[in-house]
């Protein structure tokens, strides 16, 4: 298995949306990031914030697959990306040192 980084931006139509609204889209995106880890996908899932600790910069999913095809398969799967809220980039990561091996 490899690991993989999905980092995303919020989009200008994510951030226009009313807070409420706002936290819907989010808690759909971390029960299938839930649902992901319930059945035995490795992913840990987190948001970033400035040097205040403000967030709104977007997140990094960090996760294992077979391949980045797999990968990808399941990335499109995210409600966040599905309902084009966030921009988003894949990439595979290659630990050299550290607890995360693959």
């Amino acid at each position: 298995m490899a690991w993989f980084i999905k980092q995303e931006i919020f989009t200008d139509a994510l951030t226009a949306l009313p807070v409420e609204e706002r936290r819907v889209h989010l808690s759909d995106h971390r029960q299938w990031v839930e649902a992901q880890r319930s059945s035995g996908v490795r992913m840990a899932s987190g948001f970033l914030v400035d040097g205040e600790h403000k967030p709104g910069g977007g997140g990094l999913l960090l996760f294992e697959a077979p391949s980045y095809a797999s990968a990808l398969e399941l990335i499109r799967q995210d409600p966040m990306i599905c309902r084009d809220l966030v921009t988003w980039s894949l990439h595979e990561w290659v630990p050299v040192s550290g607890e995360l091996q693959a």
